[in-house]
């Protein structure tokens, strides 16, 4: 009886420490960007869903928006083709435009299933409806990789409808230039155009990694928080490469532009999104304002 009534007060223990997260963003939007391995897998996924559901009931104004890159290459290779990058980009004809716009809407809705067996209301929707996401064509180091776009401008009435509603969104990547064709977005660049719109209070990106390291060689340096110059200065070392480096840039950008924090993790832990929001250290690398107080003092 007594190591029972342990195991409860351990769990009262880490309801009272989320206390002050829940009371601090409380009506705060939240944009989570959902991508890699917790895609796939479908124990992952429903441990991510669970985790945004929790967000809405506790009073935050969780948004998901999504990629599906995985799921486009299988399709694309069922339709004989190969799936080209250029840059970590995809190169994006028309067919493959067709493919991945059709993939990522039955993506988009398998979502918004998901969120709606755990009794949330959810609406799925791609930056074409209501003139969300308005792109003009990106080239990648100059080469032309065909409908891929770039965000130019976020009218984000639609999801702001959404909210009031009561709603949680469901984004899928897609969007529109001035003459109405369609393109694909690469889903950070998304996740973090709405985020700077919207004024939301957090960003957060479920990576395949844990978060940021001083030395990517060296698994122990992973950095629990960092502040726009000290990201700056950690750029400048030469030291993050690969997918990182956008992905880190992007971080920076969202948080000039208005949004508080952002946080990079580990999709592939179960409940990441919880650990990270409502505990004080927090499992992956939050960076934020240099005006920003650090949550986490190495205690």
């Amino acid at each position: 009886m007594e190591k029972g009534m342990e195991q409860l007060l351990e769990k009262a223990q880490v309801l009272i420490e989320a206390l002050p997260y829940i009371q601090r963003f409380n009506r705060k939007i939240i944009v989570v960007k959902y991508g890699g391995s917790a895609m796939v897998d479908e124990e992952l996924k429903k441990k991510v869903i669970e985790d945004v559901t929790l967000l809405k009931l506790v009073g935050f104004k969780p948004i998901i928006v999504h990629g599906g890159g995985k799921e486009i290459s299988k399709w694309v290779n069922k339709v004989g083709k190969e799936a080209q990058f250029v840059n970590g980009l995809r190169v994006t004809d028309a067919e493959t435009m067709e493919i991945a716009e059709m993939v990522l809407g039955k993506v988009n809705k398998d979502l918004v299933t998901l969120v709606q067996q755990l009794g949330v209301k959810a609406v799925g929707i791609s930056g074409k409806d209501g003139g969300l996401l308005k792109v003009e064509k990106k080239y990648s180091d100059g080469k032309d990789i065909g409908f891929v776009g770039e965000v130019t401008e976020v009218n984000p009435k639609v999801i702001y409808d959404l909210l009031e509603k009561d709603f949680l969104p469901v984004i899928c990547p897609i969007g529109m230039d001035e003459n109405f064709y369609t393109y694909n977005i690469n889903a950070d660049d998304a996740a973090c155009a709405i985020a700077r719109a919207v004024n939301a209070e957090k960003l957060a990106f479920l990576t395949d990694i844990e978060g940021v390291y001083a030395d990517p060689s060296d698994k122990s340096t992973l950095i629990s928080e960092l502040t726009i110059e000290e990201a700056n200065k950690l750029i400048g070392t030469g030291n993050i490469g690969g997918g990182m480096l956008p992905k880190l840039n992007n971080c920076i950008d969202a948080i000039e532009n208005g949004v508080s924090r952002v946080h990079i993790l580990d999709g592939r832990i179960p409940h990441c999104l919880l650990l990270e929001i409502f505990t004080h250290k927090g499992i992956g690398t939050a960076i934020l304002h240099d005006s920003e107080t650090k949550f986490y003092t190495g205690a």
